[in-house]
């Protein structure tokens, strides 16, 4: 390719080169972006986020659950009303089992030939989101954020499709199986006790979701270095489509959320599980849970990545409010509908 220099011809980069881990590399030595990553003022980063002061999200220990089930409950239910998000400790997933996810997932990325992570791209006007990509929603005056990604299905093994799990590494089915195993438990207790919290009995909010039939999208995020960090957004603000989000990052700093009309950072701790509260627990509590709305910044010297998977319904499940929380003095707050048709009106930017 011709040496390129200024903005006028990183713009006509993106004609040739889709994925944005390409883009990073070409314009590494460049002080300057395509247009279409540069966000508008009111979401620059370096403009919009309350610089020096790192928000420390509650972090709850999930390991004495059987010692104080009632003080767990009471800490989950708290951070899930006023914040949306709070990390997990001690959640018995061994350190290697998340070290092998990583291990992998980077690997994949960084050193699996172009050509053969684009065998398991995701078909253009697909209606699955499984499979690697770079764009995934329609976005505002045609922005696009600073990330690659992978989307596939690790539970349940119903719902998987191994087209879309890369066959290298040989290790990655593996890392992956294992740690959708140990992620349920985690998954179970929280769901448990989000149930407690709305006065209901332990399995009420579990079933309402759909048990066994409740799909665990991973989905790992991949965002190279950025020449212009203070301009660009790796995803752009959201709240998760899901029911809850189970999240580990890497060690670079990137998560922002929304709280109390003011962008922050978010504390990183080694090995926790970061919990979103999504769309689909908000509503069947009936606006009890708040989702989180929530950001990710990107870096200039460093690569990030981070692990969510997103617990869904299955795409004809209807989600709405749990009945036995609904009475006159409580009125349902959401329609209760199909989570394709929520998918649908939510990427599209329609009303639900």
């Amino acid at each position: 390719m011709k040496t390129i220099q200024g903005q006028s011809a990183t713009t006509a980069l993106t004609m040739e080169v889709a994925r944005v881990q390409a883009i990073s590399s070409i314009t590494k030595c460049m002080d300057t972006i395509p247009s279409e990553y540069i966000r508008s003022e009111n979401e620059q980063p370096a403009a919009t986020t309350l610089q020096g002061v790192v928000l420390e999200v509650p972090v709850i220990d999930i390991s004495n659950v059987d010692d104080d089930e009632e003080k767990l409950v009471k800490e989950i239910v708290e951070a899930s009303k006023e914040w949306g998000i709070f990390q997990v400790i001690n959640h018995g997933i061994p350190d290697e089992v998340i070290e092998n996810l990583q291990k992998v997932g980077k690997e994949f990325f960084e050193e699996v030939p172009q050509e053969e992570k684009e065998l398991i791209a995701k078909k253009p006007g697909a209606q699955s989101l499984e499979g690697y990509g770079t764009s995934l929603q329609k976005e505002i005056e045609g922005k696009k954020g600073w990330v690659d990604h992978l989307f596939h299905k690790i539970w349940p093994p119903s719902a998987i499709n191994y087209r879309y799990w890369p066959k290298n590494p040989p290790s990655y089915r593996e890392a992956n199986e294992e740690y959708a195993k140990w992620l349920r438990k985690v998954a179970d207790g929280i769901f448990r006790s989000l149930s407690l919290g709305l006065g209901l009995e332990g399995h009420e909010m579990m079933e309402a979701a759909g048990s066994e039939d409740i799909v665990y999208m991973l989905k790992i995020n991949y965002y190279p270095p950025c020449p212009r960090p203070d301009l660009a957004l790796g995803v752009v603000a959201h709240t998760d489509m899901s029911y809850i989000t189970l999240l580990v990052p890497n060690e670079v700093q990137g998560l922002q959320v929304f709280k109390d009309g003011h962008w922050y950072d978010v504390n990183y701790i080694p090995n926790a599980i970061i919990v979103h509260i999504g769309d689909q627990v908000e509503i069947l509590s009936n606006g009890k849970y708040k989702s989180v709305y929530h950001r990710t910044t990107v870096n200039k010297y460093k690569t990030r990545m981070s692990w969510p998977v997103f617990l869904e319904p299955s795409s004809e499940h209807e989600v709405g409010p749990i009945p036995k929380l609904i009475n006159e003095a409580n009125p349902p707050k959401f329609k209760t509908k199909k989570y394709k048709d929520y998918v649908y009106c939510k990427l599209n930017k329609l009303p639900q």
